[in-house]
């Protein structure tokens, strides 16, 4: 299995930028998929996530009404829109893949899921 994280780069504050995440091992339409963030010392946290069927979303209140998280069943492969970046939301940014029944305890915790992609660096500059 492989998730394969990319679309960070530098941006500006206000700024836009779109992740992807492909999936590969696994079939994306069968799994929750979350974004999470992590920067230096810190914890990983979450961002963002969508059940297997899509029906469900929930989004970390720091990036709430700014992100949205999608995917496309034919691609295999998931999307993180960010518009409106600030500073704070710098950060290595993962994908991950996670099999158990939709909660928001678990969806919101890095230790439900299986599978994670290798990060991409986000930068946002003010």
């Amino acid at each position: 299995v492989q998730l394969q994280a990319s679309g960070g780069g530098l941006a500006q504050a206000g700024g836009s930028l779109t992740l992807s995440c492909t999936a590969s091992g696994i079939t994306v339409k069968d799994y929750t998929m979350a974004w999470f963030r992590q920067n230096p010392g810190a914890e990983r946290e979450f961002v963002a996530a969508m059940s297997w069927n899509g029906a469900s979303t929930y989004y970390a209140d720091s990036v709430k009404g700014r992100f949205n998280i999608s995917k496309d069943n034919a691609k295999n492969t998931q999307y993180l829109q960010m518009d409106t970046l600030k500073p704070e939301d710098t950060a290595v940014y993962y994908c991950a893949s996670m099999s158990l029944r939709w909660t928001i305890t678990r969806v919101t915790h890095r230790y439900g899921y299986g599978y994670w992609g290798q990060g991409t660096q986000v930068t946002v500059s003010s």
